[in-house]
């Protein structure tokens, strides 16, 4: 059989293990007989297309997040330092405002769903915090809002200015 892959026609519905039928004793690609000899046809996808219409449902997508902790007292100096070896660690962090017991961050995440953005910014506070000296503090809040919302709160007046300096800040 040309333009078929050895084994596949026999997996699915073609002459084979089942005697010509397919799942559940239907003959045929579709149900119907097929003519003696007659192939299935193939198509193929060019590697890059896309769908037609709404993107696919495992498409990323950008998630602003904020993530707020707070915990006993740190020195400053430790804080910030440890904040911007969070930052170098991760370059992907926009905005660390801190003080001597609490600090928010606020970055961009991509993510196919709210749920796994939320996962990870769950876990990044923990999971640095011997690699980074983050202050043993807990996790107090955490905001995780799509593109086209932080655009309109932006636009609204809601949020933080768009020329909010990159980098770590004291509140």
């Amino acid at each position: 059989m040309s333009g078929v892959r050895p084994g596949t026609a026999a997996s699915r519905g073609g002459t084979g293990s089942r005697g010509g039928t397919g799942p559940r004793g239907a003959t045929g690609a579709r149900g119907g007989a097929r003519a003696g000899g007659e192939e299935r046809a193939l198509t193929s996808v060019a590697a890059g297309d896309r769908f037609r219409g709404e993107e696919p449902a495992h498409t990323p997508r950008l998630w602003h997040v904020t993530l707020s902790v707070s915990g006993a007292r740190a020195p400053l100096p430790e804080v910030r330092r440890a904040l911007e070896q969070l930052a170098h660690d991760h370059p992907f962090l926009l905005t660390s405002r801190y003080a001597d017991d609490h600090a928010e961050i606020r970055y961009w995440e991509e993510a196919r769903d709210l749920h796994d953005a939320a996962a990870v910014a769950l876990r990044l506070w923990g999971e640095h915090r011997q690699t980074a000296g983050l202050p043993p503090w807990e996790i107090v809040g955490l905001e995780v809002i799509d593109r086209a919302t932080y655009h309109q709160r932006i636009a609204a007046g809601y949020g933080p200015a768009p020329a909010t300096p990159v980098g770590v800040h004291p509140f």
